[in-house]
């Protein structure tokens, strides 16, 4: 069974033809390329997965350890609502973990990029998320002046572990708490 862990979400891929963690800590990986967490290969499809876990529990259950998780909790709601996320962290994963892939000669399938956002403590509607998506997928196809001569992502989605079952039941996930 191939499971893939981030954080305390665990995610089972072992009905995919390959799953790897991308973003290794243990691997040497080229300097100042930021990576999404894990690349899952299909028979006609890659899928780059990036998991955000802001409801992850505290380590210490105490009333400083609960603030300070809700503190970064509404940080991270910030980050959604304005662009940081997407352009300081979400959009550099995609193009750095595709340059990776084009360069180890990987890059062969159409790529689907998934935002996975562990939001069971965060008050997040389908609307957001939906805005969210709209925005992620115009910001990967259009960085700078002019966009892309060369998409590189053909689609992306963004799931909860609410939505991650309908999107992909083949992949259960299960938080580890």
């Amino acid at each position: 069974m191939t499971t893939l862990q981030e954080g305390e979400l665990a995610f089972d891929f072992s009905r995919a033809q390959r799953a790897i963690r991308l973003d290794d800590r243990q691997k040497r990986t080229p300097e100042g390329l930021s990576l999404v967490d894990f690349v899952v290969e299909e028979p006609h499809r890659l899928l780059l997965i990036e998991v955000k876990d802001p409801s992850c529990a505290p380590r210490r259950d105490d009333d400083g350890a609960r603030h300070a998780i809700a503190k970064e909790r509404e940080r991270f709601l910030q980050k959604i609502r304005s662009d940081t996320l997407i352009s300081d962290e979400l959009t550099p994963k995609a193009r750095d973990s595709y340059t990776w892939l084009h360069l180890m000669r990987q890059d062969t399938k159409p790529i689907v990029y998934a935002f996975f956002l562990g939001a069971d403590q965060l008050p997040v509607d389908s609307g957001l998320l939906m805005r969210l998506r709209e925005r992620l997928q115009a910001r990967i196809a259009h960085e700078a002046d002019q966009p892309w001569a060369r998409p590189y992502v053909s689609a992306c989605v963004v799931l909860t572990e609410k939505t991650w079952p309908q999107a992909f039941p083949d992949y259960p996930v299960r938080r580890l708490r």
